[in-house]
């Protein structure tokens, strides 16, 4: 009976889990908002912090997600890592 029960708690557990975390995700992004801090953030130590927050927040609104720190971590966001200027370089700062 134990055993059962045990089974029957997990599997509604992982059941319930699969609905909730969705709606977790859909609230760590706030359009604008999101940007902006996570934009400050990437582009404190930045030589030309207007032109990074500009880029920043242009990758940040397609991709809606920014890598932590301030230089690297792109393997956070596929998207903004792969992001090209029409020279071919990286757009995202």
């Amino acid at each position: 009976m134990r055993p059962l029960f045990l089974a029957l708690l997990l599997c509604s557990l992982l059941f319930t889990s699969s609905f909730l975390l969705p709606l977790v995700l859909a609230q760590s992004y706030d359009g604008a908002a999101y940007c902006d801090e996570k934009c400050k953030g990437r582009c404190a130590k930045a030589g030309v912090k207007d032109r990074c927050m500009k880029y920043c927040g242009i990758c940040c609104a397609e991709c809606k997600c920014v890598p932590s720190g301030t230089y690297g971590n792109k393997h956070q966001c596929p998207c903004y890592r792969d992001k090209k200027s029409n020279k071919g370089k990286p757009k995202c700062p």
